[in-house]
C-alpha cells in the first residue's frame, strides 16, 4: 500500500476526527474508503457516459423500438403471458 499526504482544512479534519472518533476507526480508513467509494462514482458515470453516447448512435443509426411496443412489455409484466422484451427489428 502507498503513502500519500493529504492536506485538509482545519474544519475538514476536525469533522474528520469526529467521524473516526464516532466510528471507532483511523483517519485514514475513513479517507480510504472515501477515496473508494468516489473512484467507484467516478467509473460508474464514465459507463454510464459510455452507454448513452452508443444509445444515442444507435439511435442515429435507426436503431430504436417502437414505444407501443414497449408499452404493452411493460403492461404484461407479471402476468400469466408476459411478453418477451422488445428488440430492434
Amino acid at each position: 500500500m502507498s503513502v500519500t499526504t493529504v492536506r485538509l482544512p482545519p474544519d475538514v479534519n476536525q469533522s474528520l476526527e469526529n467521524i473516526a472518533r464516532r466510528l471507532d476507526r483511523t483517519k485514514s480508513w475513513i479517507i480510504n474508503r472515501a477515496v473508494s467509494e468516489f473512484i467507484q462514482k467516478q467509473q460508474q458515470e464514465q459507463d454510464r457516459w459510455e452507454q448513452t453516447l452508443q444509445a444515442m448512435e444507435s439511435a442515429a443509426n435507426g436503431k430504436v423500438v417502437d414505444a407501443s411496443r414497449v408499452h404493452e412489455w411493460l403492461a404484461s409484466w407479471g402476468e400469466d403471458n408476459e411478453l418477451e422484451a422488445p428488440s430492434v427489428k
